[in-house]
């Protein structure tokens, strides 16, 4: 650990905060239907879209509609994706006439990719052609985050909202998210990747002769990398052109570029939690579930920054005593151009959208560097997380805690006017227990398996074990990374597939149905009961909420794979 990590962190910290209320100033006129500044540009553009696919932009639905118009576009989309793929080498923009996709490679990524997952299973530069990148996968990462942004947005509308049943229209809030806040972006964004270094072109692969071995070939990949990487990284999406991901230097090639690519994650999802507090009346609540975030996104960041910056002598057989070029602790899987305070620093942020000094395999870590993630998924990803998942992820933890606070002082468990009864808490409790039903389940069963879930690992024992039950984590959190010493085989293509419908159109259904309750409540003032959801000590509860179930329903699993793999190798009786 260094100064100049944590001088890091401070920058990147600062920022964030910096950048928060413009951004959730900005989400909240925009869905809000107020006047911006792109409206006359964009204004006519969107009543031609309504009116040609036969909007009423004045009609509200209830839960059940925004949720079956959710379901019925993600479908339709994750088809055409899939068609692309399995179709590729007869459609163009195929320079090097790859083949078509297989089919449960084909089925596992338009599930990832509509789930807003972005897990793969593949290299993306020797698989898919560029026209299945930007028609199949680039489009998916601006529809997939404009779902789950919408769904915030109707969580927030019940939350606001008395007396009505109705918690906005998904067709409108999708075409004003993508109209307004995720198209603009990641137009001026592309273009400043493009002047960082990241290709854009359609040309076909540059074939050179290395200079130390001139009678050698060379296949240099390029493509239409920055429109891709913009809305990846924007998106919380995932999904890289390369292989590599983000740790590539084409898509990555600067540390302007690295610094930018982290920011660009978090800064939607945490300018949503200045959203819900400008929308709900109550701003102070918005930054008390800021704060929230952000103690356990520290939190995070120093264990993990800790773990990797620690050397292990059984690993690498000998002390690693450090120097300029080569500091000490764990740099395996590692660039010394970005060191490990990047490392740790997007391993807390905890996106597939994988960053600067490591890419989305986090299987170079050391075991309780790659806990950190491991940890985060597994709590929802409410360290600001996936756009929109991460707040409403966290606003389930909220009704959970103003349950429990309710019950401290003895009396009805209120939330910004609104009562939180019976059905409220059994939505929430829905939400969390598919999220971990589905992970432990599928991880015992690939665990019972040996010719097919144990015959594709690469290393057995504890992390063995963590391999299998990160992959089921990742994909059901609709995180999308992974630890590379998992390799694929037909069946986690298809149970990951499964894995992530389910993790993420199954828990939006109860949200959904939690916004809708909300929405039909009458507002009761406050009373001398009400605990306060805008002061620091409910952020503290938030945070112990948000631990404790976590620590309930996932620390035994965990416990089995990286703590005991630490204890082992510190012990050195590992290998």
């Amino acid at each position: 650990m260094s100064a100049n990590g944590w001088l890091k962190f401070a920058i990147y910290s600062l920022v964030l905060l910096a950048t928060t209320p413009l951004v959730g100033i900005y989400l909240a006129r925009v869905f809000e239907g107020e006047r911006t500044w792109l409206d006359p540009l964009l204004r006519p553009i969107e009543r031609f879209l309504y009116k040609i696919c036969g909007v009423n932009h004045e009609k509200e639905m209830n839960w059940r509609q925004y949720a079956y118009a959710i379901l019925g576009f993600s479908a339709v989309t994750m088809v055409l994706t899939y068609a692309i793929e399995r179709l590729q080498i007869w459609l163009p923009w195929n320079p090097r006439h790859l083949a078509n996709v297989p089919t449960d490679l084909a089925w596992n990524t338009a599930s990832s990719f509509t789930t807003n997952t972005n897990w793969q299973f593949y290299a993306g530069e020797s698989t898919m052609s560029y026209l299945t990148q930007m028609a199949g996968l680039a489009t998916h990462n601006f529809w997939s985050a404009a779902v789950g942004i919408v769904v915030a947005i109707a969580f927030i509308r019940g939350i606001k909202r008395t007396t009505t049943g109705t918690i906005g229209n998904f067709w409108v809030d999708t075409t004003r998210c993508l109209l307004y806040v995720l198209g603009p972006a990641c137009v001026v964004y592309g273009l400043v990747l493009v002047a960082t270094g990241v290709p854009q072109n359609l040309h076909s692969y540059t074939q050179a002769h290395p200079l130390e071995q001139p009678s050698q070939v060379q296949t240099i990949a390029q493509g239409p990398v920055a429109s891709q990487e913009a809305i990846k990284m924007l998106g919380t999406n995932g999904g890289g052109f390369f292989n590599a991901n983000s740790a590539h230097p084409y898509e990555n090639p600067t540390p302007f570029s690295n610094f930018l690519e982290m920011l660009s994650i978090f800064i939607i999802p945490a300018g949503l939690t200045f959203t819900l507090g400008r929308m709900t009346g109550s701003p102070g609540h918005g930054w008390a579930v800021f704060a929230a975030m952000f103690v356990l996104f520290a939190a995070g960041f120093t264990v993990c920054y800790w773990a990797e910056s620690q050397p292990y002598n059984v690993i690498h057989g000998a002390a690693q005593t450090g120097s300029a070029t080569a500091p000490a602790g764990n740099m395996e899987g590692k660039e010394v151009r970005f060191g490990i305070a990047d490392s740790a620093l997007f391993a807390t942020i905890t996106t597939d959208a994988s960053c600067g000094a490591v890419n989305s395999m986090h299987d170079s870590f050391t075991p309780l560097g790659g806990m950190v993630p491991m940890a985060n998924i597994m709590l929802g990803e409410v360290v600001f997380g996936g756009v929109g998942a991460g707040m409403y992820g966290m606003l389930i933890f909220v009704v959970l805690s103003v349950f429990i606070a309710g019950l401290m002082v003895g009396r009805t468990p209120e939330y910004l006017g609104k009562k939180i009864e019976a059905y409220d808490v059994k939505m929430a409790m829905l939400y969390t227990l598919i999220f971990t039903f589905i992970v432990l389940a599928f991880t015992a069963v690939f665990v019972l398996l040996p010719n097919t879930g144990l015959s594709a690992l690469t290393n057995t024992g504890p992390h063995g074990l963590s391999e299998i039950l990160y992959a089921f984590t990742s994909g059901a959190g609709n995180n999308g990374s992974a630890f590379a010493g998992l390799n694929p085989n037909w069946w986690y293509n298809i149970a990951i597939g499964f894995d992530m419908l389910i993790g993420r159109f199954l828990m939006m259904i109860p949200v959904l149905a939690l916004a809708g309750n909300l929405a039909m409540k009458k507002s009761v003032p406050p009373s001398p009961g009400t605990f306060p959801v805008n002061t620091s000590l409910f952020t503290v509860l938030l945070v112990g909420v948000v631990l404790i179930v976590g620590a309930l329903t996932f620390f035994p699993a965990l416990s089995l794979g990286p703590i005991l793999e630490h204890l082992l190798l510190k012990s050195g009786t590992l290998f």
